[in-house]
């Protein structure tokens, strides 16, 4: 069932027309469509239909043509009966007048919003469903002088969308000047209509008459608006829209917050190829602002001209450009200014020093570099962010995705670059994401099948980095060639050493997006480095350097400013591992002096495993050596087997980790061993740091051996000092956790080991620090049993993540240990046989097996006692 009341009032059904007879029937019925879905109370009803004069039963009468109504309509039940009044049991869009307003709605909204194009179509639907005056075959004036001013309404706003899409029909717009000639937006739009058409002495003519009559019957001026379209018309210029938007805009809201609050007059947003610079652009400005596309442009002047509907004259486009704009609020947008940065920035210096209340927005891989440019880049989506997009914009193409793991993984791959993230997502309609995931180190054969319509060089990944690639003159791409060999970004020292450029080529790809510098490094997001890597390598200096950085570095790692330098090295972590990958293959002995010089800073880092697998290819590609450098390979790629070579090596010892491995693998000292080479050279070592190491070993032995805690004290204060006179952290902090062991003073036992603790934690030494804050709760059990939990269960994370089988171990048998005080011996046990599970065969889980075995010991004599 249908109802009508844009026209005649009437009726239909899936079998045709229904004749609604009689004005009072078809009234009733036509109050009842105006609030569809609602109770029209009876009072209403029966004023509407009676007026001044109602039947005295007026109740009945009102029922009676309700019966009559229903007849008709051949169902009684779209006419419901309640309390308060009737309703007519229709849904909304089953009436045309409420379609029609819907329609309307959604159309204005459009307009108002920037897409003339779906404001046309909404607007021209919704009138198409007007058969004539509204109610015309009934007495209900007002409602229908109401539908009739949403009607003109909608008219004036689809005459509006017209015009923004160039395609107004003037003798239309003239036949409704004739009908509402005092209706001073129709004549503004009919001026408008034919100034696009070429007819501008008619538009200013129309502007005449509308004045001549506005005098003649009101005795009034035309309005400031009509006046303003007179003076466009007489500057020679045609109101262009922003493009309009076919998918949603996501994210950005910081940004946009950021350019909305921006005073200046010149905000220009700044970022790579395929950020979303223009997207976000359009989206933060009104829609009054004018675009001028520079992509496809070789003149910005005569661009801007163009966008603004101007025509050229004698003038120049600047001059021409002034005098359109220098009385005019407004916003200009220079998108895809890169190309034309020249002539962009001088265009926008001049209309900025003539035009006081103009503002620009540009667009750019790089600043326009002048005077009152504030600058807002344009940085990738976040996590959350570039998940959202890939999802919206999957869905386009497969309604049914659903994001999964590798969604963010993709994303994160692909740099939270919005374009980029739009071309994979466009693949879920014939890939799932673990697939596109897989296929991402060929990402610029995989991101191929953009939009078509867009433009080319937004239409592939490769094109759109391509784009700024082809801006760049020879010095800047050797650069960038240069600066993708770099796995981690790289410091400016680095950049010049290795490539070979100065700072201003440097600088320049800054400025063109191309490289991200934060914090003194620079970096290229991976797709960039991708592509830019195809052109140039640089891995021999690459390595060269990062060899001669480590092996300045390691001596340092010991010494006062060993924090400066850990995170130095902690910074070029990835171009530390490629220099040993890239040397492994093709310079084995460069690889194994690097890998030396790293040993120390990868075992304080607990990074050992990270290089497992290269220094097993190394191992297999050098000859066996009795070297220390040979012997600290071996200890990274098959410890199992590297004691013997360790217990051959003679020399020098230059690299601390050789000792620490060798007591690592060589276990606690056997008094009655023999003596080898390397004892001998340790305990005659004039280095300090090596002299504080033997003193707190030798001061663990006697303690152990001997009981002299007093003796082992003294050694070990010896010990101490001579590490905090080198400033080093990591063998202040073994001795002080030894003192901690010596001292008899539970209160003191836990100063030293939080004044380790905090030597650790500059360190970020993860292995040691799950040992201390072990050993931190041990001590703080009989002292404040809550604490010490908390302190065992953080123990028991930071082993996990470390991957310590035997301090897992422990802190298990601690929370055991507090369990059991608590009563709770079934937990206890469970605990203690975690623990068990946890330790292997290793002199290094001995003294945690034997912990555990008395535990359990102890455990079992609690349930008997």
């Amino acid at each position: 069932m249908h109802v009508g009341i844009l026209g005649p009032v009437e009726a239909h059904s899936p079998d045709g027309k229904i004749a609604v007879g009689g004005p009072r029937p078809r009234t009733l019925l036509a109050l009842l469509a105006i609030r569809v879905g609602e109770i029209v109370p009876l009072d209403r009803l029966v004023d509407e239909l009676y007026g001044l004069e109602p039947p005295a039963d007026a109740a009945n009468a009102l029922q009676g043509q309700v019966s009559r109504l229903r007849r008709a309509l051949g169902d009684a039940a779209l006419i419901e009966f309640h309390p308060a009044g009737y309703r007519l049991a229709l849904a909304p869009d089953q009436v045309d007048a409420q379609r029609f307003v819907s329609l309307a709605t959604a159309g204005q909204q459009a307009l108002e919003q920037g897409d003339p194009q779906a404001a046309e179509s909404l607007l021209a639907e919704a009138l198409q469903l007007w058969r004539g005056p509204a109610l015309a075959d009934v007495d209900l004036a007002d409602h229908a002088t109401r539908l009739s001013q949403q009607r003109s309404a909608a008219t004036g706003a689809l005459i509006a969308a017209r015009i923004r899409l160039n395609k107004a029909d003037v003798q239309e717009i003239q036949d409704l000047v004739q009908q509402h000639p005092l209706d001073e937006r129709l004549r503004g739009y009919l001026m408008q209509a034919l100034n696009q058409q070429g007819r501008q002495a008619e538009a200013l003519q129309a502007f005449e008459d509308a004045r001549r009559m506005l005098a003649d019957e009101l005795g009034t001026d035309p309005s400031a608006e009509l006046r303003a379209v007179h003076l466009q018309i007489l500057r020679g210029q045609t109101h262009r829209e922003l493009p309009a938007q076919i998918t949603t805009f996501v994210g950005r809201q910081d940004e946009l917050r950021r350019i909305a609050s921006l005073t200046s007059r010149l905000v220009t947003l700044t970022g790579p190829g395929g950020a979303g610079k223009t997207r976000l652009a359009l989206q933060a400005a009104s829609p009054a602002a004018v675009f001028v596309d520079l992509a496809p442009a070789k003149d910005v002047g005569a661009a801007t001209l163009q966008a603004l509907g101007l025509k050229e004259t004698v003038l120049p486009p600047e001059e021409r450009l002034t005098l359109a704009l220098r009385e005019r609020d407004g916003v200009l947008i220079l998108d895809n200014c890169e190309h034309l940065i020249v002539q962009a920035a001088a265009l926008a210096q001049h209309l900025l020093s003539t035009c006081p209340r103009l503002r620009i927005l540009a667009t750019s891989r790089e600043a326009l570099g002048i005077t009152g440019e504030t600058l807002c880049p344009v940085p990738p989506l976040n996590p959350e962010q570039s998940v959202a997009l890939f999802t919206d914009r999957a869905r386009l193409v497969n309604p049914a995705f659903v994001p999964d793991e590798h969604t963010a993984a993709i994303c994160r791959d692909l740099d939270g670059l919005p374009l980029a993230i739009e071309l994979a997502a466009a693949r879920t309609r014939t890939l799932t994401t673990q697939e596109i995931a897989d296929r991402l180190n060929d990402r610029f054969r995989l991101l191929t099948k953009g939009n078509r319509a867009a433009a080319p060089r937004h239409q592939t990944l490769r094109a759109v980095v391509e784009w700024s690639w082809d801006l760049l003159d020879d010095d800047e791409r050797d650069l960038a060639a240069a600066l993708a060999t770099f796995s981690g970004g790289a410091s400016l020292e680095a950049v010049e050493q290795v490539c070979r450029h100065d700072l201003e080529v440097l600088e320049a790809l800054v400025d063109k997006s191309l490289v991200e510098a934060a914090d003194g490094r620079y970096r290229m997001l991976e797709t960039i480095r991708e592509f830019c890597a195809e052109h140039k390598r640089v891995d021999a200096e690459h390595a060269a350097y990062f060899g001669e950085l480590a092996q300045r570095a390691d001596p340092e790692l010991r010494r006062r400013h060993q924090l400066e330098w850990f995170s130095r090295l902690s910074a070029e972590h990835a171009n530390l591992l490629q220099a040993v990958e890239w040397t492994s293959t093709h310079a084995p002995d460069q690889a194994l002096r690097l890998i030396s010089d790293l040993a120390w800073y990868w075992y304080v880092k607990g990074s050992r495993t990270e290089i497992q697998a290269t220094a097993e290819r190394l191992l297999a590609a050098v000859e066996e050596q009795d070297t220390e450098g040979y012997a600290i390979l071996l200890v990274l790629a098959d410890s199992e087997h590297a004691l013997n070579t360790l217990l051959r090596v003679e020399g020098p010892v230059r690299q601390p980790f050789l000792l620490i491995a060798w007591a690592m693998l060589a276990g606690p000292p056997d008094p009655g061993a023999p003596r080898i080479p390397l004892q001998d050279e340790v305990e005659q070592s004039e280095d300090p740091w090596i002299q504080g190491l033997i003193g707190f070993s030798n001061a663990y032995t006697d303690w152990a051996t001997h009981g002299d805690r007093p003796r082992a004290m003294e050694i070990s204060r010896a010990a101490l000092k001579k590490f905090q006179d080198l400033g080093e952290r990591w063998g202040a902090a073994q001795v002080l956790d030894i003192l901690a062991n010596l001292t008899e003073d539970p209160h003191e036992a836990l100063a030293l080991t939080d004044e380790a603790l905090r030597a650790m934690t500059e360190l970020d030494a993860n292995e040691e620090l799950a040992e201390l804050r072990g050993r931190r709760a041990d001590r703080l059990l009989d002292l404040d049993q809550d604490e010490a939990e908390r302190d065992y269960l953080q123990a028991l994370e930071l082993a996990t993540q470390a991957g310590l089988s035997a301090t897992r171990a422990l802190a298990n048998a601690g929370l055991a240990e507090i369990a059991k005080r608590k009563g709770d011996l079934a937990t206890a046990e469970r605990l203690l046989r975690e623990a068990q599970r946890e330790l292997g065969s290793g002199w290094m889980h001995v003294p945690a097996k034997q912990h555990v075995e008395a535990a359990l010991t102890a455990l079992e004599r609690t349930r008997e006692a």
